[in-house]
């Protein structure tokens, strides 16, 4: 479905030049959740950016379906934003003075399709997303959550095979953030019209309900786990003694069982962790800092 091999990416020149992206090779299949976690400034945002064409690679390729690119201008893949990929973002972006019905009929009218159609298709996106009855409101009518599930609606009405979600519960609340995970869910899972998805989060209970997490760390990507994303393992793994390699037994039946505490003070410490990084970006947003 969809394939990135090679892709780089740096920004400045000379002595201030930043590679930000150095080869990263990853693959989607038809129907895939993938969860896209790393440090702050590891370059997600950018490599969501090149994969939905609003931004050119330096070098590498990006496959999706039967179109190659990720090396040409925004103004070169328009077709890819179009037809392909369709954007979920943390903010809304939702036109305050048109009901939900005319904000999803309208960007599907701006695509081409005739306006009869484009109704057609925004109110079928709608009712998929459980709006079927919130068609007629505008956004102040709505909580976030369903400000979200419009967009969402937005981003699959025009049966777009490829949906990129940067952060999409960033601004909801835990309940909200579990809906929408939820109605992924049911998108990837469509018998009839499966939707690949690769989201983009610091939350990693969020990361875990998706079908593969992958973390992107010093211009690459690699398969992840909550541990390794947040380096756990390399703070706490005891060094071997090499003196010791033949005499030590192996572990007995009642160690191998995961003690459900252990996973709860993981899982604490994860948290506790995603809090002080989410701060340090919203600092940075304040100042005027770089995309991530």
């Amino acid at each position: 479905m969809l394939t990135v091999e090679g892709l780089t990416k740096s920004f400045g020149s000379g002595g201030n030049k930043l590679q930000v992206l150095k080869g990263v090779d990853m693959n989607i299949k038809q129907g895939e959740m993938v969860a896209l976690m790393g440090p702050s400034g590891s370059g997600k945002s950018t490599l969501l950016n090149i994969i939905g064409g609003l931004l050119a690679g330096d070098g590498g390729s990006i496959t999706l379906g039967e179109r190659t690119y990720g090396r040409k201008g925004p103004a070169s893949v328009v077709d890819v934003r179009r037809e392909l990929v369709g954007w979920i973002f943390q903010d809304f972006h939702l036109l305050d003075n048109l009901s939900a019905l005319d904000n999803v009929a309208m960007a599907l009218e701006l695509s081409g399709m005739d306006a009869s159609e484009a109704e057609k298709a925004a109110v079928s996106a709608l009712e998929k997303v459980g709006l079927g009855d919130r068609m007629g409101f505008i956004p102040d009518q709505l909580s976030g959550g369903q400000q979200q599930r419009v967009a969402i609606a937005r981003a699959i009405a025009g049966n777009r095979p490829v949906l990129l979600a940067d952060e999409p519960t960033g601004n909801l609340d835990i309940a909200s953030g579990k809906e929408v995970m939820a109605l992924f869910q049911e998108l990837c899972h469509d018998p009839e019209n499966p939707i690949s998805i690769l989201m983009v989060t610091h939350d990693p209970d969020l990361a875990s309900n998706a079908d593969r997490m992958l973390l992107l760390n010093n211009g690459k990507t690699e398969a992840s786990d909550i541990r390794s994303a947040w380096g756990l393992d390399a703070e706490e793994a005891p060094v071997a003694d090499p003196s010791e390699e033949e005499t030590v037994p192996g572990p007995s039946e009642d160690e191998t069982v995961i003690d459900a505490a252990q996973h709860d003070d993981v899982l604490e410490e994860v948290e506790s962790r995603t809090v002080s990084d989410e701060t340090t970006v919203e600092s940075a947003r304040e100042n005027g800092g770089e995309e991530e």
